[in-house]
């Protein structure tokens, strides 16, 4: 069942480090790379659907002289819900006309500031709300390593993308999972970074809370390590102690707590379980120490997510002419988006507590890392669904349960601001990729890295390519 378009062309199976270094040697050319993820671009197309807009031509001509950067020449993709010069952005709604932008968004240009060079924008859900990329009347992003299974969301399509090889690496972002979860589903590397790491988009400055941060998917852990360190030269913030190059595993050894199970009433399935026992096994042999512990959070939490998720969403509805233009039309949005509204309704008078009780999560976040450097859990609450299991276009009270129960981890450190990584070190029993989480205090995204460096190295994922692999078409 798998789809992929790994093949023997200008990009074989590089990673985008050695895409970049080949351009630098004159092994390839960047207009060759880009000539090569077109031409996958188009046969994975019918089968995943995971581009919304594609920008071929200029592509080709950018890649006749590329910009100096750490990934010079590379192929990549930018999530449809930020801004490139001259493209749409739908935000994976069909319920406005999307314009082209006259400007990048603010992260557009430190993320292009690598050299990478996109084709074309992938797809996500309508606005980022769900946790699948699926649509009420659209064929929805489908996973490479089994097409009638979900890709994740809502960074489904770069997920997609860069899991079947079309694109060494792919912008993402992450408001409740949103990066960690298609890492999850697809068999990736994917690190939310601290609040405040990368440059902020408009829409996020301008939010309560900002939830929202920016970053990528790769296929290898020093592809994203290697991003960080570029986006670092771009602009760093000051008030975050500096990544830096990190290019191996660290030495010294972790305090890591380990958490199973999620908010009470919400279980880790089984197989989800066994996973990262499994990894707490892993890092046990490899010499770190590992030790219960606890969220540090109340069975409350979810709930205030939910209702902040809500209010944004009802407020993106209140203003959707302002933003996105007359021919808005709130009733062409998915159930999902109208059914936050709802369920935001039912609840604003909650608003003031909820916002309080978030705002606090930081500092209850923080406490965790005086008795551990690392905490380790599921990215998600049990193994990746089914297409459809989560589609926008059923009942939104019976969709909003489900999401609840499936994305029961990841939320944390989207209020806390904390730095968040998801490793593909296990498979479940039907051959589909199960991640690992690793949670690490603000501004300590250099722990995480060299801690994926030695999983990475000491437990290698399986690969969408390889033959041996049980289900390989």
């Amino acid at each position: 069942m798998r789809r992929h378009a790994f093949c023997d062309d200008a990009l074989g199976e590089s990673d985008a480090t050695e895409v970049a270094e080949r351009i630098a040697a004159g092994e390839i050319s960047a207009v060759e790379a880009i000539h090569a993820a077109i031409a996958r671009a188009r046969s994975i197309q019918p089968r995943l659907y995971p581009l919304q807009v594609t920008d071929f031509e200029r592509a080709i001509r950018t890649a006749a002289a590329p910009k100096r950067g750490a990934f010079a020449g590379v192929p990549t993709a930018v999530k449809d819900n930020c801004a490139v010069r001259g493209l749409p952005t739908g935000f994976g709604s069909a319920s406005y006309r999307p314009g082209r932008a006259r400007r990048n968004g603010d992260f557009i240009d430190q993320f292009l500031a690598t050299g990478a060079i996109p084709i074309g924008k992938s797809r996500l859900p309508e606005f980022g709300l769900d946790a699948t990329t699926e649509f009420g009347h659209a064929e929805p992003v489908r996973n490479p390593w089994d097409p009638t299974y979900s890709a994740g969301g809502s960074s489904g399509g770069a997920a997609a993308l860069v899991a079947a090889g079309v694109l060494p690496f792919a912008h993402g972002n992450d408001g409740a999972g949103s990066i960690r979860i298609p890492a999850a589903a697809c068999g990736l590397v994917g690190l939310k970074p601290t609040r405040g790491r990368t440059v902020a988009e408009l829409n996020e400055r301008r939010m309560p809370i900002r939830i929202v941060s920016q970053g990528v998917l790769t296929r290898t852990v020093r592809d994203t390590a290697r991003f960080y360190a570029a986006a670092e030269t771009y602009r760093r913030n000051p008030r975050l102690p500096p990544i830096g190059s990190v290019t191996a595993p660290g030495v010294r050894r972790l305090r890591i707590g380990l958490i199973v199970d999620s908010l009470p009433g919400i279980h880790t399935d089984a197989e989800t379980c066994a996973s990262v026992l499994a990894t707490a096994d892993l890092l046990t042999e490899l010499g770190h120490r590992v030790e219960p512990a606890e969220l540090p959070v109340g069975a409350d939490f979810l709930g205030d997510f939910t209702l902040y998720w809500a209010m944004l969403t009802s407020l993106l509805l209140l203003q959707g002419r302002r933003a996105f233009g007359t021919s808005f039309d709130r009733e062409r949005t998915e159930n999902l988006t109208r059914g936050l509204a709802v369920i935001y309704r039912r609840r604003a008078r909650e608003t003031p507590a909820a916002l309080y009780r978030l705002r606090q999560v930081r500092h209850a976040y923080a406490a965790m890392f005086d008795r551990h450097d690392v905490v380790l859990s599921p990215v998600l609450a049990h193994t990746t669904p089914e297409l459809g299991y989560l589609s926008p276009a059923i009942d939104a009270d019976t969709l909003m349960d489900r999401l609840i129960r499936y994305v029961a981890f990841t939320p944390l450190n989207n209020a806390a601001g904390s730095p968040a990584l998801a490793l593909p070190l296990h498979r479940t029993v039907n051959g589909l990729p199960l991640a690992s989480h690793f949670s690490a205090r603000h501004g300590d995204e250099r722990t995480l890295l060299q801690l994926g460096y030695e999983l990475e190295a000491a437990r290698p994922w399986a690969r969408i390519q390889d033959p041996d692999q049980p289900g390989n078409t």
